[in-house]
């Protein structure tokens, strides 16, 4: 029986401190007022001072209440009931279904040893074309979408989880409009996805702490399911609010601020959650990709600086596409090798001459005269922004790369594109006869 202490010392904002014996950092505590009983979670130890972040806010309590400690880190039960579920970011139901209490797991672990990770080697087909074929995704890694506000980026996310080939969704929404997780439950549920995904939703209107535990539960559950030899995505949005939470929690505990107020551990609490993505020999593995909107399109921001240390790559989201400027899949090699002959070849060639249509895009604002070249580049930009980035375009990666042989084809001259010979004699389209 763990003991109560009825004497709380101090409560500043939704933080409470009490003198107590034997508890652990993240340790759970349970507060009780005469106007109910809330969860709270241990965030600073200074010798017998605990000080406790209350998940329903501090109003209403008072120094005389009870606190009792329940000896355990957060947990999260875990099974395959857990599919086709919403729950919030303490893994209560949101759906209405019934509480799940059966093997419960302690979420917030240490990352996996390197020394057990096996090397990235696995396609993961999205439907995507300006993904499949210019960056493609690979199983195990960890991708940030970085975009700005008003983006469709969970629209995109949407679209990924409808069409990755994998056997399990984790969706951790971090401070989400009650619209879009609804807009997420819908797409998934008419997609007929909704029976491999789970839900962990945390919305602006509930306790800041519970944006913390949204990733730490989602990937515990993900880890769960990739040792029972599951392939699981976990979609992240969006990891600037868990960073504003954190920086919230932080100004609260009067802890010394870093860069543009954020917590001096930034950088080692991003890495933590986003080193679980790993490929388990002989099991499955956890595919993380994390929505990061940029304040003001700064992409040196603390937030999208930091993460774009610790990431294989981002997704830049720009004007309602994928850029195929700044994106970058750094594992991309390690499996675009092995889809189809072309792959690469079309990925650098259409690329490349999409950079000299931006060239020509830029002279032609500027008034200068356009030259035969010119005027092929403009056709050719047009067609690759219409019929390749646009994130309507949905098609198989091996349709995405004759694709671009046709639009090749429409545009230049064989020897215009800088395509090997006998890559040409093999993909270049067949003119048709009349």
């Amino acid at each position: 029986m763990r003991k109560v202490y009825s004497k709380i010392e101090s409560i500043e904002g939704n933080v409470i401190t009490v003198s107590a014996e034997g508890v652990r950092y993240d340790d759970l505590a349970m507060v009780t007022s005469p106007h109910g009983s809330s969860l709270a979670q241990v965030i600073r130890l200074n010798r017998e001072k605990v000080s406790l972040q209350v998940f329903t806010g501090a109003r209403g309590i008072s120094t005389g209440d009870e606190v009792r400690f329940m000896g355990h880190p957060m947990q999260v039960s875990f099974s395959d009931n857990l599919l086709g579920r919403i729950f919030d970011g303490s893994g209560r139901p949101k759906d209405g279904g019934p509480s799940l209490e059966e093997n419960m797991i302690e979420i917030g672990g240490p990352s996996v040893n390197p020394a057990m990770r096996i090397i990235p080697r696995n396609m993961i087909r999205t439907g995507i074309p300006m993904i499949d074929v210019f960056n493609t995704l690979v199983e195990s890694q960890k991708l940030p979408i970085f975009s700005v506000s008003g983006e469709p980026y969970n629209q995109l996310l949407s679209r990924i989880a409808l069409q990755a080939e994998v056997d399990v969704i984790i969706l951790a929404g971090i401070g989400l409009k009650n619209d879009d997780y609804l807009a997420f439950k819908d797409a998934l549920e008419e997609g007929g996805a909704l029976s491999r995904t789970i839900f962990f939703v945390h919305t602006a209107a509930d306790p800041v702490v519970e944006a913390l535990l949204v990733p730490d539960i989602s990937l515990a559950v993900a880890e769960k399911f990739a040792l029972q030899g599951k392939r699981v995505l976990v979609l992240l949005s969006d990891m600037t609010n868990f960073a504003d939470a954190m920086k919230e929690i932080a100004i609260t505990m009067e802890q010394v601020p870093s860069n543009r107020g954020y917590p001096g551990d930034l950088y080692s609490q991003l890495a933590s959650r986003y080193e679980k993505a790993v490929d388990f020999e002989g099991a499955g593995s956890i595919t993380s990709l994390g929505v990061t909107t940029m304040p003001g399109d700064d992409v040196t921001h603390p937030i999208p600086d930091n993460t774009g240390y610790i990431t294989e790559g981002q997704y830049y989201l720009r004007n309602g596409r994928i850029e195929p400027f700044g994106s970058l899949s750094r594992l991309k090699q390690m499996v675009n090798k092995d889809t189809r002959e072309d792959h690469r070849a079309i990925m650098d060639s259409m690329i490349t001459l999409y950079a000299s249509y931006k060239e020509s895009l830029e002279k032609k604002s500027m008034g200068f005269r356009m030259s035969d070249w010119d005027e092929k580049l403009l056709k050719y930009g047009e067609l690759f922004e219409d019929r390749m980035m646009d994130l309507s375009v949905n098609i198989p990666l091996e349709k995405a790369l004759d694709l671009g042989w046709e639009i090749l084809a429409e545009c230049f001259e064989p020897n215009e594109t800088g395509m090997k010979t006998d890559l040409i004699k093999q993909f270049w389209p067949a003119k048709e006869t009349v």
